[in-house]
């Protein structure tokens, strides 16, 4: 995040970070509950996820998700070089034990809601 918005201007990593707003399964559980739901069972599940480097998390997130709106102004040329900058950036600000390989490996964590109505 902190690369995108060095690169991109203050804010470019809004939506990167609404990806992330639930806190905890809990809160999951009580959206499902409001949505109608009386059986709610939330699962918390952690998955490492792998990439083959930075430089393609990076491009995939800029070019194959919504903040690919943050380069849909810039000629293609633009785009890479900002692309590589910001995988450069990113990577330099991670613990190196992450980018092993050359790959880019996190952990994952989703929260997985089973719910119906009795």
């Amino acid at each position: 995040m902190q690369a995108l918005d060095k690169h991109l201007g203050a804010e470019a990593s809004r939506t990167k970070r609404s990806e992330h707003l639930s806190c905890d399964a809990q809160e999951v559980g009580v959206w499902a509950k409001h949505a109608g739901f009386d059986v709610v069972d939330v699962e918390t599940v952690t998955k490492q996820i792998t990439f083959p480097s930075m430089l393609d998390y990076v491009r995939f997130q800029l070019t194959a998700t919504p903040m690919a709106a943050l380069l849909k102004d810039k000629s293609a040329p633009v785009r890479e070089r900002l692309i590589m900058s910001i995988a450069d950036d990113a990577a330099s600000r991670l613990d190196p034990s992450m980018l092993a390989g050359s790959k880019l490996t996190f952990p994952q964590q989703s929260f997985v809601a089973t719910a119906s109505i009795s």
